[in-house]
């Protein structure tokens, strides 16, 4: 049986309250803030991007590693990262925003913490990029370790689409700093493992009293 809703929200207000519309305002408002901090750095003549990951310096690591993805040398650089960024962060907060982000946090950590290591001598690393490998492993491979049929479809798709940018973690194309992708890339299937292993669990029989009780 139905009953008409009692709803008098606008349809607007209605959307933005959904789960598809917040997830959607989250990523768009972390985008435009990516742009906002490069337009502060533009007014001053690139001085920010020396906050970013110094390999092996240890004055300032910590910074650098937590500042380090929002910072972009350019617009054409953050062009370049924005629509992945919107794509692949829409799809992991529409999944789950508290996994996702526990999941970014990872990745964020692993692939600063693997560029100060590795990283070239003599250089500066900015840019999302590292994350934004992070995000595509996670999301591609979560649903081999919670098992459920929509994240494997949501991961084939994914690769599909973007598993072509996975090359970016081998070294070839100067300027570029393999590295974040990679410990990016390793630290969204560590992610995957750690975060889809742990919702498996809960999700098991053991827990089932608890939808149940939601459910009703």
């Amino acid at each position: 049986m139905t009953v008409p809703s009692n709803d008098e929200r606008s349809p607007v207000r209605r959307v933005a309250g959904s789960t598809a519309g917040r997830s959607a305002i989250a990523i768009v408002v972390f985008v435009a803030v990516l742009w906002l901090i490069e337009a502060v750095d533009s007014v001053a003549g690139n001085s920010l991007d020396q906050w970013g990951i110094h390999p092996r310096e240890s004055g300032d690591a910590v910074r650098g590693i937590a500042l380090a993805p929002l910072l972009h040398g350019g617009w054409e650089h953050l062009a370049a990262n924005s629509l992945p960024a919107l794509i692949l962060g829409f799809v992991g907060l529409l999944a789950g925003a508290g996994r996702f982000l526990l999941a970014t946090a990872i990745i964020w950590l692993f692939s600063g913490v693997g560029v100060w290591i590795t990283g070239g001598a003599n250089t500066v690393v900015i840019g999302l990029s590292g994350v934004l490998f992070g995000w595509m492993t996670y999301l591609a491979a979560r649903g081999l370790f919670t098992r459920k049929p929509l994240d494997l479809i949501v991961g084939v798709v994914l690769m599909v689409l973007y598993g072509g940018m996975l090359w970016g973690v081998l070294p070839g194309q100067p300027g570029v700093s393999w590295q974040a992708h990679l410990w990016g890339a390793v630290g969204g299937v560590l992610a995957a493992v750690l975060l889809g292993r742990r919702a498996r669990s809960e999700s098991g029989p053991g827990n089932s009293h608890q939808v149940g009780a939601i459910a009703s």
